[in-house]
């Protein structure tokens, strides 16, 4: 459904993508995971042929994505930066005005809002929003035409853990009806639920693809199991068969207040893979 083969793009010289090359096959979630200025947003924008890039081919829907046919597009649902959203009309005329554009009937824009908690504010005109709830709108406008692929950045960016948990929830049901997602994120918690499978984009290289948490073991040094116990203290054991008899002395005299495996995080691997955190501006 979407690929890229050795993308290479620069601005002002600078190399914003150096050779990036990855496949979203139909039905999957793919997450694009790096900091700020890592290369995530202008390699969205060259996916869906808003901009050209210096070298390599992207293809979306199978057709070199520079010479998509209005038809086409119209078969792609965007998330970006809040933008085509008009200020002065309310959430529900400008879903309104999307759907006369995208010939999909008015009686969709309420069950599309309810879905994702804007239905009691669809009277607000967008300039009275929150970031949070202009990112929301963003996202039903995405969502309007029943696109097959959807391209999404930080959908839940701004957004409380309920809402966002809505948001999940919706994106679920799209892959279930066969909705091919890319999306971007800095929210660990979601990258490890919600993708199939990430890339970790750093400097406008790929450093690691996978499963999230294929990714995690990958990287999974120290294999321990942590146990802390009632009285506050942090017990470190080997993570396999040796450590069956003291973990159950410690469970039948009733000293275990916790036990988690020392594998890493996506945040910790993109740490050691780059001494940066995810959040971080280059």
């Amino acid at each position: 459904m979407i690929k890229a083969q050795n993308l290479c793009h620069s601005f002002a010289g600078r190399r914003v993508l150096d050779g990036v090359s990855f496949q979203v096959q139909k039905g999957e979630i793919f997450g694009l995971l790096g900091p700020s200025g890592a290369g995530k947003t202008t390699l969205i924008k060259i996916l869906t042929g808003q901009l050209s890039q210096d070298s390599g081919t992207a293809s979306l829907l199978g057709r070199d994505s520079r010479k998509l046919s209005s038809h086409e597009r119209r078969q792609i649902g965007a998330m970006m930066d809040c933008l085509g959203l008009y200020e002065r009309l309310s959430i529900y005329s400008n879903l309104s005005f999307y759907a006369d554009i995208l010939h999909v009937p008015h009686r969709k824009i309420n069950d599309i809002l309810q879905g994702i908690g804007l239905y009691e504010d669809r009277k607000k005109p967008v300039s009275k929003l929150s970031k949070g709830m202009k990112n929301r709108l963003s996202l039903a406008r995405a969502l309007m035409n029943d696109a097959p692929v959807l391209f999404l950045d930080e959908p839940t960016a701004g957004l409380d853990p309920a809402t966002t948990r809505k948001i999940h929830c919706t994106l679920n049901k799209q892959r279930e009806l066969g909705c091919t997602l890319l999306l971007t994120t800095h929210n660990m918690f979601e990258a490890q639920s919600l993708c199939d499978r990430v890339a970790l984009l750093y400097q406008g290289r790929i450093i690691d693809m996978g499963n999230p948490s294929d990714i995690c073991r990958k990287y999974n040094h120290l294999n321990k199991l942590k146990i802390t116990l009632t009285d506050g203290r942090d017990i470190l054991l080997e993570n396999g068969s040796a450590s069956a008899l003291p973990v159950k002395e410690y469970l039948e005299r009733n000293m275990v207040a916790s036990i988690h495996s020392t594998e890493p995080t996506l945040e910790t691997v993109f740490i050691e893979l780059t001494g940066k955190e995810l959040g971080e501006y280059e």
